[in-house]
Protein backbone atom coordinates (compact mmCIF):
# COMPACT_ATOMS: atom_id res chain seq x y z
CA UNK A 1 0.00 0.00 0.00
CA UNK A 2 3.01 2.33 0.39
CA UNK A 3 4.09 2.25 -3.15
CA UNK A 4 0.23 2.88 -4.06
CA UNK A 5 0.16 5.92 -2.04
CA UNK A 6 3.34 7.09 -2.89
CA UNK A 7 2.27 6.89 -6.94
CA UNK A 8 -0.66 8.58 -6.22
CA UNK A 9 0.44 11.73 -4.07
CA UNK A 10 3.73 12.42 -6.24
CA UNK A 11 1.18 12.76 -9.44
CA UNK A 12 -0.83 14.62 -7.59
CA UNK A 13 1.57 16.87 -6.13
CA UNK A 14 3.19 17.59 -10.10
CA UNK A 15 0.16 17.70 -12.22
CA UNK A 16 -1.69 20.18 -10.67
CA UNK A 17 0.56 23.23 -11.60
CA UNK A 18 -1.33 25.29 -13.92
CA UNK A 19 0.54 24.77 -17.51
CA UNK A 20 -0.54 24.90 -21.01
CA UNK A 21 -2.33 21.28 -20.30
CA UNK A 22 -4.18 22.15 -17.29
CA UNK A 23 -5.31 25.25 -18.55
CA UNK A 24 -6.40 24.36 -22.11
CA UNK A 25 -8.47 21.47 -20.05
CA UNK A 26 -9.94 24.34 -17.85
CA UNK A 27 -10.69 26.53 -20.19
CA UNK A 28 -12.55 23.76 -22.75
CA UNK A 29 -14.29 22.24 -19.41
CA UNK A 30 -16.04 25.67 -18.99
CA UNK A 31 -17.45 25.86 -22.38
CA UNK A 32 -18.43 22.45 -22.38
CA UNK A 33 -16.56 21.62 -24.87
CA UNK A 34 -16.79 17.37 -24.61
CA UNK A 35 -15.94 17.20 -20.60
CA UNK A 36 -15.54 13.53 -20.90
CA UNK A 37 -13.36 12.95 -24.21
CA UNK A 38 -10.70 16.00 -22.77
CA UNK A 39 -10.59 14.06 -19.62
CA UNK A 40 -10.16 10.34 -21.16
CA UNK A 41 -7.24 11.86 -23.71
CA UNK A 42 -5.25 13.61 -20.49
CA UNK A 43 -5.41 10.20 -18.44
CA UNK A 44 -4.72 7.46 -21.09
CA UNK A 45 -1.67 10.05 -21.92
CA UNK A 46 -0.74 10.12 -18.38
CA UNK A 47 -1.27 6.21 -17.81
CA UNK A 48 0.73 4.92 -20.84
CA UNK A 49 3.70 7.60 -20.32
CA UNK A 50 3.73 6.89 -16.53
CA UNK A 51 3.64 3.04 -16.81
CA UNK A 52 6.26 3.36 -20.04
CA UNK A 53 8.97 5.46 -17.59
CA UNK A 54 8.50 3.22 -14.51
CA UNK A 55 9.15 -0.10 -16.40
CA UNK A 56 11.39 1.17 -18.66
CA UNK A 57 13.73 2.90 -16.19
CA UNK A 58 13.31 -0.01 -14.04
CA UNK A 59 14.93 -1.90 -17.18
CA UNK A 60 17.95 0.77 -17.65
CA UNK A 61 18.09 0.52 -13.43
CA UNK A 62 19.27 -2.84 -13.89
CA UNK A 63 21.72 -2.88 -16.64
CA UNK A 64 23.07 1.00 -15.27
CA UNK A 65 22.53 0.37 -11.66
CA UNK A 66 24.06 4.57 -11.62
CA UNK A 67 21.18 6.16 -14.05
CA UNK A 68 18.37 5.81 -11.57
CA UNK A 69 20.42 7.74 -8.47
CA UNK A 70 21.72 10.66 -10.64
CA UNK A 71 17.72 10.69 -12.06
CA UNK A 72 16.80 11.25 -8.67
CA UNK A 73 19.62 13.61 -7.40
CA UNK A 74 17.99 15.82 -10.71
CA UNK A 75 14.32 15.23 -10.12
CA UNK A 76 15.20 16.34 -6.31
CA UNK A 77 17.09 19.51 -7.46
CA UNK A 78 14.31 20.25 -10.33
CA UNK A 79 11.34 19.83 -7.35
CA UNK A 80 13.90 21.86 -5.01
CA UNK A 81 13.39 24.40 -7.78
CA UNK A 82 9.47 24.52 -8.92
CA UNK A 83 8.90 24.49 -5.20
CA UNK A 84 10.97 27.72 -4.22
CA UNK A 85 8.95 29.47 -7.28
CA UNK A 86 5.69 28.31 -5.31
CA UNK A 87 6.97 29.43 -2.66
CA UNK A 88 8.02 32.78 -3.96
CA UNK A 89 4.83 33.37 -6.27
CA UNK A 90 2.99 32.47 -2.91
CA UNK A 91 4.93 35.01 -0.95
CA UNK A 92 4.70 37.91 -3.48
CA UNK A 93 1.20 37.12 -4.84
CA UNK A 94 1.81 36.81 -8.19
CA UNK A 95 -0.46 33.63 -8.70
CA UNK A 96 -2.71 34.11 -11.91
CA UNK A 97 -5.01 32.48 -13.89
CA UNK A 98 -6.27 33.84 -17.49
CA UNK A 99 -9.08 32.43 -19.58
CA UNK A 100 -10.00 33.93 -22.53
CA UNK A 101 -13.14 32.25 -24.44
CA UNK A 102 -11.32 33.16 -27.55
CA UNK A 103 -10.56 29.23 -28.94
CA UNK A 104 -13.58 26.91 -28.81
CA UNK A 105 -13.69 23.94 -30.71
CA UNK A 106 -16.91 21.98 -31.04
CA UNK A 107 -15.63 19.10 -33.13
CA UNK A 108 -14.87 16.09 -31.05
CA UNK A 109 -12.04 14.98 -33.53
CA UNK A 110 -10.72 18.68 -33.57
CA UNK A 111 -10.88 18.64 -29.81
CA UNK A 112 -8.86 15.68 -29.33
CA UNK A 113 -6.41 16.14 -31.77
CA UNK A 114 -5.64 19.77 -30.11
CA UNK A 115 -5.52 17.80 -26.74
CA UNK A 116 -3.18 14.95 -28.16
CA UNK A 117 -0.70 17.92 -29.71
CA UNK A 118 -1.02 20.09 -26.35
CA UNK A 119 0.01 17.38 -24.32
CA UNK A 120 2.44 14.97 -26.24
CA UNK A 121 4.29 18.16 -27.38
CA UNK A 122 4.77 19.45 -24.15
CA UNK A 123 7.90 18.54 -23.06
CA UNK A 124 7.22 18.85 -19.30
CA UNK A 125 4.76 16.20 -19.76
CA UNK A 126 7.62 13.73 -20.46
CA UNK A 127 9.63 15.19 -17.79
CA UNK A 128 6.78 15.11 -15.02
CA UNK A 129 5.52 11.50 -16.14
CA UNK A 130 8.65 9.21 -17.51
CA UNK A 131 11.58 11.10 -15.78
CA UNK A 132 10.06 12.13 -12.24
CA UNK A 133 7.18 9.76 -11.51
CA UNK A 134 9.19 6.77 -13.63
CA UNK A 135 12.55 7.45 -12.05
CA UNK A 136 10.30 7.27 -8.19
CA UNK A 137 8.30 4.21 -9.43
CA UNK A 138 11.56 2.58 -10.80
CA UNK A 139 12.93 2.13 -6.87
CA UNK A 140 9.40 1.00 -5.43
CA UNK A 141 9.32 -2.85 -3.98
CA UNK A 142 5.70 -2.79 -6.10
CA UNK A 143 6.11 -0.76 -9.18
CA UNK A 144 2.55 -2.26 -10.42
CA UNK A 145 0.54 -0.16 -6.89
CA UNK A 146 2.89 2.31 -7.68
CA UNK A 147 1.63 2.57 -11.39
CA UNK A 148 -1.78 2.37 -10.11
CA UNK A 149 -1.67 5.10 -7.34
CA UNK A 150 0.20 7.11 -9.95
CA UNK A 151 -3.25 6.18 -12.37
CA UNK A 152 -5.35 6.95 -10.17
CA UNK A 153 -3.74 10.37 -9.24
CA UNK A 154 -4.05 11.68 -13.09
CA UNK A 155 -7.37 9.89 -13.38
CA UNK A 156 -8.78 12.02 -9.75
CA UNK A 157 -7.46 15.02 -11.28
CA UNK A 158 -8.68 15.60 -14.56
CA UNK A 159 -12.25 14.27 -13.79
CA UNK A 160 -12.07 16.75 -11.33
CA UNK A 161 -10.96 19.26 -13.40
CA UNK A 162 -13.14 18.45 -15.96
CA UNK A 163 -16.31 18.45 -14.23
CA UNK A 164 -15.76 20.88 -12.07
CA UNK A 165 -14.04 23.79 -13.95
CA UNK A 166 -16.74 26.45 -13.82
CA UNK A 167 -16.33 26.77 -9.95
CA UNK A 168 -12.76 26.11 -9.88
CA UNK A 169 -11.78 28.63 -12.23
CA UNK A 170 -13.89 31.58 -10.47
CA UNK A 171 -12.06 30.37 -6.94
CA UNK A 172 -8.92 30.76 -8.76
CA UNK A 173 -9.28 34.15 -10.29
CA UNK A 174 -8.61 35.70 -6.51
CA UNK A 175 -5.10 36.54 -5.66
CA UNK A 176 -5.82 35.13 -2.67
CA UNK A 177 -6.60 31.90 -3.37
CA UNK A 178 -3.81 31.95 -5.71
CA UNK A 179 -1.56 32.64 -2.43
CA UNK A 180 -3.33 29.45 -0.69
CA UNK A 181 -2.83 27.47 -3.64
CA UNK A 182 0.99 28.33 -4.63
CA UNK A 183 1.44 27.59 -0.78
CA UNK A 184 -0.16 24.36 -0.93
CA UNK A 185 2.14 23.07 -4.11
CA UNK A 186 5.03 24.55 -2.22
CA UNK A 187 4.88 22.27 0.72
CA UNK A 188 3.78 19.29 -1.69
CA UNK A 189 7.02 19.49 -3.98
CA UNK A 190 9.56 20.19 -1.11
CA UNK A 191 8.35 17.93 0.87
CA UNK A 192 8.80 15.45 -2.34
CA UNK A 193 12.44 16.64 -2.89
CA UNK A 194 13.50 16.18 0.39
CA UNK A 195 12.41 12.21 -0.01
CA UNK A 196 13.77 11.60 -3.13
CA UNK A 197 16.96 12.89 -1.38
CA UNK A 198 16.44 10.54 1.29
CA UNK A 199 15.79 7.24 -1.07
CA UNK A 200 19.13 8.41 -2.72
CA UNK A 201 21.08 8.82 0.45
Amino acid sequence: MGSFFSGLGITLSLIVAVGAQNTWVLTQSMFGQHRRLLAAICISCDSLLIISGIFALDTIQRLLPAVIPALTLAGSALLFWLGGQAALRAWRGQGSLTLEPSIQISSPGKLASATLAITLLNPHVYLDTVVLIGGVGAQQTSPWAYACGATLGSALWFGGLTAGAPLLARQLKTPRAWQVFDSLIALMLLALAGSLLVKVW
